[in-house]
C-alpha cells in the first residue's frame, strides 16, 4: 500500500517533465543527422522518415485487424492506459523483466517524444510514457491516434509508416495488402531487425503465424482461414524506395547502418538529434572517382553489348570507344540470349514473379511460359542481368582513411555495395600474398623455377593442375618474374613450398580479414571470394611499409553545437619485414612497367611512381586492378552481378583491360588536379636505379651464363611477356577450350606482333628515361 502511494506521488512529480497538451498538439520537428566530407562538403542527410501519410480508409482492414489483435485489442475501451496490462508490465519491471505491456497510445508517446519520455527501460520511463499517453488521448480522437501510429511505425530500410512498408516489401499500396502480407508487416513491430523478412525469413514466418493466431483469438480471422494460410511461405517483392542520393550514396548507406547501431548504444537518435558525422572522404577525389567509374563503365558496357550482340568472336578493337560507335548497329546481348536458352529459363524461375505465380496455383511450366511471353518482364530481366557493374575504393595508406567509395554505377538501380558487400574471387590480385609469404620465409626473389606443367595432389585424392592460357614454355623463371608476368605455374610452385596457411595468415594480417580464406593450394590463384575494400586495405598495408591500419571512414561524431561525442582513430600494426616490402613493391612496380598492368602507363600516360597488379578470374567473370601510389591506393572490380553472365572476349575480360580503365582515369585526373603529388616516391630504391647495374649484369652473365646455358639451354632466359593471362586453375578437361581461346587470341593478334614489340620496347625506354630523370631531379614527373 505504501509502495503504491509513493509511486503515485512520484508520478505527480514527473508530470511537469512530460510534454504539455499544447506541445502535443503541435507537430514534432526532428533534426536529421548530416554526413560531411573531410573538406566540409555535405555527403548525405539522414531524414527522419521516408513516408507517405495515408488515411485509415486507404489502409487494408487486414492491417488494422492484425495490429489491434496483436498489439492492443482493448484499444477502444481504454483512455491511453490499459490498467491490467500496466499492472502486469510494472510487475515485470520490479522482477527485472524490462518488457512492459504498453498500449498503442503509450508506444506512440514513446515514438513521438523520445527526449521527454526517455529511451532507457526504467520505471521512470514507463510512468512518463503513461502520463504522455493520457495527454495524447485527451488531445486526439481514437481515429487520429490510430492513424498517426500506423503512419509513423518504422519498418527498416528507412521506410516509415504502413504505405512505405507496403511498397518496400510487397510493391503495392497499403490498401491492397492481403491478410498474409498484413500479418507479416505487423509481425515486424515486435522487433524490426530480428523479424526482418528479407534477412530472417524463418523468424518472420514464425512471428507472422503468431499474429494470425492472435487474429483468430480476437475473432477477426476464422480457424478455417488460419488452417489454410499458416503453412504458406512469405513471398516478398522487395524494393527499397528511392531517396535523394549524394555523391557517395553507398558509403552513406554503410554509415547509416553503423550510426544506427552506435546511436542505439549511446542513447542517441540519428533522425532527430541533429548529429554531425565527419567522414574521411575527400569530396574532390570522390567526384573524380564518380566520373571515372561512370565514363569508363559506359564504354565497357558498350563493349559487352556489342561483343555479345555479334555472332563473331573477333576482337573489333583495343579501344572501348570503337564499341561505343558500333553500339547502335547491334541488338545488345542478342547472341548471348540466342545461345543460352536454358539460362533464360533459369533466370525466370529465380524471379519473384515466377515464384508468386506458382504459389498462386499455376503449374511450373505454365508460369514459365507466361513470363517468358511477357515482353515488359523479359526486357527488365534481360537489362538487369546484362548490366555491367563496378566497385571502386581509394585509401590513404598513411592513415587508413577511405578517400573515395563508389559502390555501383548507379545507386538508384543497384543499392548493392560492390565495395564492402560483394565478395568475388580476386584472381591474380591475390598473388602478392603468396610471394610476400615466400619472401617472409626467406625465399629469394631471384630463386628459379621451371615454367612447367604442375600437378598437386589434394587430401581428397584429386589432383590440382593449375595452368596459364599459354602452354608451359619450359623455361627457367625467377620468383620476381613469376609475379611480374603473373605466371600461374610459377605461383603454384611457390605456394607448394610455403603452404596455403602461411599465405592466408599474411593476407589476413595485411587486411583481408573479413572474408573466409580456404587454406588450399588454389588459394594462390585467388579462388576465395573477398571484397574490394579488403583487397585495397591489404595493398595499403604494403604501400605503408608493411604496417596495417584498419580502414576508417569516420573521424568523429559531434552534436549540432559541435561538441565531440566520439572520435575514431586507427593504430598501425607492423605485419611484414621491411625487406619483404621493398622486394614486393619493386616486383609490383615492374608488373606495371612491363607486366600485366602496363596498359595504365600507355593509355593514361602515368609517370608517377606506382606499383600494382591485375586480376582476372576464369571465363572472364571478374576483372580487378589495384594500384599503389605513395599517397593513395585505389582499386576497382568490374563484372556482372550474376556470375553466369561474363565478358565475352579474352581481351576485354581481363582486369588489365577493363578494371584498369577506371583506376587509370581516376589517377590521371587526381594527378592533373594535384590532389596527389606526382613526384612522391616509395622509400625503396629500384634495382634498376643503380648506375652499377649494367656492369653487375655483365659480370653475372659472364660468371653464371655458361652454367645456366649448360643446365637449361635457351630455357634459362625469361619468357616474352604474354598479354593474355588466366588466373584460376584449369583441369585437363578444359584443354579444348583453352586451345580454342588461344587460337582466338592468336587470330586477334595477327599482324600486331611487330607493333606490340615496338610498344613494349618504347615503354621500357620510357621507364629507363624516367629513372634517369629521377636520379637527376629526385622525383618522377
Amino acid at each position: 500500500m505504501l509502495g503504491a502511494m509513493l509511486l503515485c506521488v512520484y508520478a505527480v512529480i514527473l508530470i511537469p517533465f512530460t510534454p504539455s497538451i499544447s506541445h502535443i498538439r503541435k507537430a514534432n520537428i526532428d533534426q536529421p543527422s548530416v554526413v560531411i566530407s573531410a573538406d566540409g562538403k555535405r555527403l548525405a542527410t539522414f531524414k527522419p522518415m521516408n513516408r507517405e501519410w495515408v488515411r485509415l480508409n486507404q489502409i487494408s482492414s487486414h492491417v488494422i485487424n492484425a495490429l489491434l489483435a496483436t498489439e492492443d485489442h482493448r484499444f477502444y475501451q481504454h483512455y491511453g492506459v490499459d490498467l491490467w496490462r500496466l499492472a502486469t508490465g510494472l510487475g515485470r519491471l520490479f522482477i527485472g523483466d524490462l518488457e512492459g505491456g504498453s498500449t498503442l497510445t503509450q508506444q506512440l508517446a514513446r515514438n513521438l517524444y523520445p527526449r521527454e519520455v526517455g529511451r532507457k527501460r526504467t520505471i521512470t520511463r514507463k510512468i512518463k510514457e503513461t502520463i504522455t499517453a493520457i495527454k495524447i488521448e485527451y488531445a486526439y480522437t481514437k481515429k487520429e491516434i490510430l492513424e498517426t501510429y500506423i503512419n509513423t511505425m518504422p519498418f527498416l530500410y528507412n521506410a516509415f509508416g504502413i504505405e512505405m512498408a507496403a511498397r518496400t516489401y510487397f510493391d503495392k499500396s497499403a490498401q491492397k495488402l492481403n491478410v498474409l502480407e498484413s500479418a507479416t508487416l505487423i509481425a515486424m513491430l515486435k522487433g524490426t531487425s530480428y523479424y526482418n523478412p528479407v534477412l530472417n525469413p524463418e523468424r518472420a514466418l514464425r512471428r507472422r503465424n503468431v499474429v494470425l493466431s492472435q487474429m483468430v483469438k480476437r475473432g477477426v480471422l476464422s480457424q478455417a482461414e488460419f488452417a489454410r494460410l499458416h503453412a504458406r511461405p512469405i513471398r516478398l517483392d522487395f524494393e527499397r524506395q528511392l531517396e535523394a542520393v549524394g555523391p557517395s550514396p553507398h558509403l552513406a548507406a554503410h554509415i547509416r547502418r553503423w550510426l544506427i547501431d552506435w546511436a542505439d548504444r549511446n542513447n542517441r537518435d540519428i533522425y532527430s538529434d541533429g548529429l554531425i558525422v565527419h567522414t574521411t572522404i575527400d569530396s574532390r577525389l570522390q567526384a573524380v572517382a564518380n566520373h571515372a567509374v561512370n565514363r569508363q563503365m559506359e564504354a565497357l558496357q558498350a563493349v559487352a553489348d556489342v561483343e555479345w550482340g555479334l555472332s563473331s568472336e573477333r576482337l573489333l578493337s583495343s579501344s572501348p570507344n570503337a564499341y561505343v560507335d558500333q553500339r547502335w548497329r547491334v541488338q545488345p546481348f542478342s547472341y548471348f540470349w540466342k545461345t543460352k536458352p536454358g539460362l533464360i529459363d533459369a533466370f525466370i524461375r529465380e524471379s519473384a514473379a515466377y515464384r508468386s505465380a506458382v504459389d498462386a496455383g499455376a503449374a511450373p511450366e505454365a508460369a514459365l511460359a507466361q513470363w517468358r511471353n511477357n515482353r515488359e518482364f523479359m526486357a527488365k530481366l534481360r537489362a538487369e542481368k546484362t548490366r555491367l557493374q563496378a566497385g571502386f575504393v581509394a585509401i590513404d595508406p598513411a592513415t587508413g582513411q577511405v578517400k573515395a567509395w563508389v559502390g555501383s554505377r548507379d545507386f538508384n538501380t543497384d543499392q548493392f555495395d560492390h565495395v564492402a558487400q560483394a565478395r568475388r574471387q580476386p584472381g591474380s590480385t591475390f598473388k602478392p600474398f603468396v610471394y610476400g609469404a615466400a619472401l617472409e620465409q626467406g625465399m629469394s626473389p631471384d630463386k628459379r623455377f621451371i615454367d612447367r606443367a604442375v600437378e598437386i595432389s589434394l587430401p581428397d585424392g584429386s589432383v590440382w593442375r593449375p595452368a596459364d592460357l599459354a602452354p608451359p614454355s619450359g623455361r627457367s623463371m625467377t620468383v620476381r618474374e613469376g609475379l611480374i608476368y603473373s605466371k600461374n605455374t610459377i605461383t603454384a610452385q611457390v605456394m607448394q613450398e610455403i603452404g596455403p596457411r602461411k599465405t592466408a595468415e599474411l593476407a589476413r594480417r595485411m587486411g583481408v580479414n573479413q572474408s573466409r580464406l580456404d587454406e588450399v593450394p588454389s588459394l594462390a590463384l585467388g579462388t576465395s571470394p573477398v571484397t574490394p575494400l579488403e583487397m585495397v586495405a591489404a595493398y595499403s598495408t604494403l604501400a605503408a611499409g608493411g604496417k596495417y591500419r584498419q580502414p576508417i571512414f569516420i573521424t568523429r561524431v559531434t552534436d549540432k553545437q559541435g561538441h565531440v561525442l566520439a572520435e575514431f582513430k586507427t593504430e598501425n600494426q607492423p605485419v611484414m619485414s621491411d625487406k619483404t616490402v621493398e622486394n614486393l613493391i619493386n616486383m609490383l612496380r615492374d608488373a606495371v612497367d612491363q607486366g600485366t598492368g602496363k596498359a595504365i602507363r600507355a593509355q593514361f600516360d602515368l609517370r608517377a611512381d606506382v606499383a600494382g597488379k591485375t586480376g582476372t578470374t576464369q571465363k572472364n567473370t571478374d576483372g580487378w586492378f589495384i594500384l599503389m601510389h605513395p599517397q593513395l591506393v585505389a582499386g576497382s572490380w568490374v563484372g556482372f552481378n550474376d556470375s553466369r553472365v561474363t565478358m565475352r572476349s579474352n581481351y576485354w575480360g581481363q582486369g588489365g583491360h577493363n578494371a584498369v580503365l577506371l583506376v587509370g582515369d581516376f589517377y590521371r585526373a587526381a594527378l592533373d588536379m594535384e590532389l596527389i603529388d606526382g613526384g612522391a616516391r616509395f622509400p625503396y630504391e629500384r634495382p634498376g636505379d643503380s648506375i652499377l647495374e649494367p656492369y653487375l649484369d655483365a659480370v653475372k652473365e659472364w660468371l653464371f651464363g655458361p652454367v645456366l646455358d649448360w643446365l637449361f639451354g635457351d630455357k634459362s632466359k625469361p619468357p616474352p611477356y604474354r598479354d593474355l593471362e588466366r588466373e584460376l586453375p584449369r583441369s585437363e578437361d578444359t584443354k579444348g577450350e583453352r586451345d580454342r581461346l588461344g587460337g582466338n587470341a592468336r587470330a586477334a593478334k595477327a599482324g600486331k606482333t611487330t607493333r606490340e614489340g615496338a610498344a613494349a620496347g618504347t615503354l621500357k625506354a620510357e621507364a629507363r628515361a624516367a629513372r634517369a630523370r629521377a636520379a637527376g631531379k629526385g622525383s618522377i614527373a
